[in-house]
């Protein structure tokens, strides 16, 4: 039997249901043209630097000065983006709800900016379940940086053996197994419970 004492939970896309196509949906009306927008100008990567600590200011002047012709839609990324995290995935706060519950210790690693992750804590009261968070945009790293997690080990003491990370990035779910935390690939908050009850029988 292995002893689990601690569950590290990811946000976005496991607790939090974020895309930025809910608010562009509405605001191209052209579903061809937001996917053009999202997979060529705002991509993923670049706001994976919102993740690693730039300021939403510098990052969409950047943006804006390279692509002077998508400027407006640019700019509407930080105004719309309360209107790109819809809410929270019931499931998984309900999972959340039984483990502490069941007397697990819960913490948060998330990529996610320090700006708008005071966003997130006042809109879902399921972040009082934490004992701990780690946000990468207030550290400087983003998952799967190794260093990352061991912030959030050594802030908190924790041993990783005793860990399982919770993540819908198979990377980051790879480093963490790298030191000796169980990880497990998020699908859904039902293989979830299945995969903790394997690793703790």
């Amino acid at each position: 039997m292995t002893t689990i004492k601690n569950i590290i939970f990811d946000f976005g896309g496991v607790l939090v249901d974020w895309n930025p196509r809910y608010f562009y949906r509405s605001y191209f009306n052209d579903d061809e043209e937001m996917e053009y927008f999202l997979s060529n100008i705002c991509t993923t990567e670049w706001n994976a630097e919102h993740d690693r600590g730039v300021s939403f200011a510098e990052n969409i002047s950047q943006l804006q000065a390279k692509h002077p012709e998508w400027s407006e839609a640019i700019g509407m990324f930080r105004t719309g983006w309360e209107s790109m995290m819809r809410s929270y995935i019931p499931e998984s706060v309900e999972l959340l709800k039984k483990l502490k519950a069941q007397g697990f210790h819960l913490y948060g690693l998330t990529n996610w900016s320090a700006e708008t992750i005071p966003v997130a804590y006042k809109r879902f009261g399921f972040f009082s379940f934490f004992e701990g968070i780690v946000v990468s945009g207030e550290e400087g790293f983003i998952k799967p940086d190794l260093r990352l997690y061991n912030i959030l080990l050594e802030r908190y003491q924790l041993v990783p053996t005793e860990c399982i990370f919770i993540d819908d990035n198979e990377l980051n779910v790879t480093a963490a197994n790298t030191l000796g935390i169980h990880g497990i690939y998020f699908t859904g908050a039902l293989s979830v419970k299945a995969s903790i009850c394997a690793i703790t029988k």
